[in-house]
């Protein structure tokens, strides 16, 4: 029982703190993200905002999406401002996450948009995993130098692209500091059933178009559904975290809250490149009593270069 209270938790903080959506006895919101607890009496058990166990008529639970009504992927969640938070102490490089974007986003090898890069200032200075991908910056470089208005911010500090929109002139991937865009050089190699699926600029890469540009879209896909992004969750060591700025608060894959605005200052976190003005709604946190071993992160990446070099040849 314990067990199924800390997933109900869990979920609960995902819909509840992340998304402001309160739970209480007279107005109960619950979604397909959220596993409530359902007894034989035909009551369910949900948590309020203050860890307070919920016993509500399963009647009155209903199914909601987090989708506001007259939503348009073009202008994003009014009221939020998506952050996310990088603990470099934490990475091991298991590239779980880089394996669950590809396989959440239908993408493989050279055009993977998250990427873990060895880092080391100095021979004289300890080596560290760091984990990158779009910054979704505040003041996004990319969207002003694109022609056709492809590449936009929405109200939520979401960057996205709209392939439909897009003409391959690439002039985003030149503007971009990070170099975390790609672009399809060649035909996708994507399910039928992803080509064939109704496109939406809000679920990047689904289906990813020839001769256009991809990257990180902060999986508005899942935050829809109450879901973290796909590379929160599949990280067995909590190296990120997800949340609203505009409610301080930011959650990573076993569903631990933090206050957003402690959490930077007692971490000194930091975001890349921060003299060049983007504002990127990255952070991250300094890799201070590194919880890896390097070495043995060292061979996750080996393996994986070794198998992408045998794919591309």
């Amino acid at each position: 029982m314990k067990e199924e209270h800390q997933e109900s938790k869990r979920k609960f903080f995902e819909l509840g703190i992340k998304f402001g959506l309160l739970a209480t006895a007279g107005t109960v919101l619950a979604s397909k993200a959220l596993d409530v607890n359902k007894t034989a009496t035909g009551v369910e058990e949900l948590m309020s905002t203050d860890g307070t166990i919920l016993h509500v008529p399963a009647s009155e639970v209903k199914e909601v999406s987090l989708k506001p009504e007259g939503y348009n992927p073009r202008v994003g969640f009014p009221g939020k401002k998506f952050v996310m938070v990088v603990d470099l102490a934490k990475c091991k490089n298991a590239l779980k996450c880089q394996n669950a974007c590809n396989k959440g986003h239908y993408i493989t090898g050279d055009n993977a948009w998250l990427k873990v890069y060895k880092m080391q200032e100095s021979e004289k200075t300890s080596p560290y995993f760091m984990p990158t991908q779009c910054q979704h910056c505040d003041k996004p470089p990319c969207v002003k130098v694109c022609p056709v208005d492809a590449t936009f911010k929405r109200q939520d500090g979401i960057v996205l692209i709209d392939n439909e929109r897009c003409i391959g002139c690439r002039f985003c991937m030149a503007a971009c500091p990070y170099s975390v865009r790609v672009f399809n050089w060649d035909e996708p190699d994507q399910p039928k059933e992803i080509q064939d699926k109704e496109y939406t600029p809000d679920y990047c890469g689904t289906p990813s178009v020839k001769g256009t540009v991809d990257k990180c879209d902060f999986c508005p896909h899942q935050i829809v559904k109450g879901e973290l992004p796909f590379c929160v969750k599949a990280c067995p060591n909590d190296t990120f975290a997800f949340g609203d700025a505009n409610e301080d608060t930011v959650t990573n894959g076993s569903g631990q809250s933090f206050k957003l605005s402690k959490l930077l200052k007692d971490r000194a976190g930091h975001r890349l490149m921060e003299g060049l003005g983007t504002e990127p709604s990255v952070y991250y946190l300094p890799p201070v009593e590194n919880i890896g071993d390097f070495e043995e992160g060292m061979k996750n990446f080996n393996e994986f270069e070794s198998v992408h070099k045998e794919t591309k040849s």
